[in-house]
């Protein structure tokens, strides 16, 4: 048998990260990369690739940006040929794109719904629709699906996300189901509350100094009793992209610090 730490190795493989320039994706797309992956993300921006590119390099990381929307099936389309023409094959997809919008379910318009799930779970699907071929070609491929608390869980003021993020969990069993006998393992990674600029609102100091109520809500229901970074989520994308996780399919990690598994403290 082979050393255990090779099966980690990506070395040779080609990733493509959605969204992957900054937060959890730049995370991911860092770590892919320090395991020897050639990281492709995209972005809707010029400004974000360029911003992303220099970050990349700055970390030692062999990446390359690209403009594409990935709700529209024919920039996607280019994007993936181009990727295949350039690097090779697209070996691991994660698909971590997402916006989320806070707002009560009745004051929500149905156009801000639609395009919260257009994001969060209809570009995941075009965009695996797109890779799936070329992993069957090749006899393998991973694709992860960054999920969420809310596959599992309602909030207020999180309708539409929470239905999306709970789509994208079906759509990931959908596509082990569908697709494991090809040899494509389709996972997902479920971020607990991460500190980000998009949860910073959440997290910033009240006028009198103290904690924002739902940050101590969130330090009050973690059992870790922190907020995650997006560097607790490198080893477990590294993991879900690797020879390592050769028969793991359909399942959804949660790196949450042990929420999903905790009542709360008694009052």
């Amino acid at each position: 048998m082979e050393n255990i730490m090779d099966s980690f190795s990506l070395k040779g493989r080609v990733a493509l990260v959605t969204g992957g320039c900054y937060g959890i994706g730049y995370a991911i797309g860092k770590a892919l990369g320090q395991a020897g992956a050639t990281v492709c993300y995209n972005a809707r921006r010029e400004e974000h690739i360029r911003q992303a590119a220099e970050d990349y390099e700055r970390d030692g990381i062999e990446a390359r940006g690209f403009l594409c929307d990935v709700t529209k099936e024919e920039d996607v389309a280019r994007l993936v040929a181009d990727i295949a023409e350039t690097y090779g094959v697209i070996d691991i997809l994660v698909n971590n794109a997402g916006i989320i919008k806070r707002i009560p379910m009745c004051e929500m318009s149905a156009e801000d719904f639609r395009e919260v799930v257009d994001i969060d779970l209809t570009a995941p699907f075009i965009v695996a629709k797109a890779v799936i071929p070329g992993m069957i070609e090749k006899g393998h491929g991973k694709i992860i699906n960054v999920c969420s608390m809310m596959s599992e869980l309602g909030r207020e003021t999180v309708s539409a996300y929470a239905a999306a993020k709970g789509g994208l969990k079906m759509l990931t069993r959908n596509i082990a189901s569908e697709y494991g006998q090809y040899n494509i393992q389709c996972n997902g990674i479920g971020p607990g509350y991460i500190a980000t600029p998009q949860t910073a609102p959440l997290r910033e100091k009240q006028p009198d100094g103290s904690r924002h109520p739902f940050d101590r809500f969130i330090i009050g229901k973690t059992p870790a009793a922190r907020w995650g970074t997006p560097e607790d989520l490198m080893g477990p994308a590294v993991f879900l992209a690797s020879d390592a996780s050769d028969f793991v399919n359909g399942h959804v990690l949660y790196v949450d610090g042990g929420i999903l598994a905790y009542i709360g403290k008694q009052p």
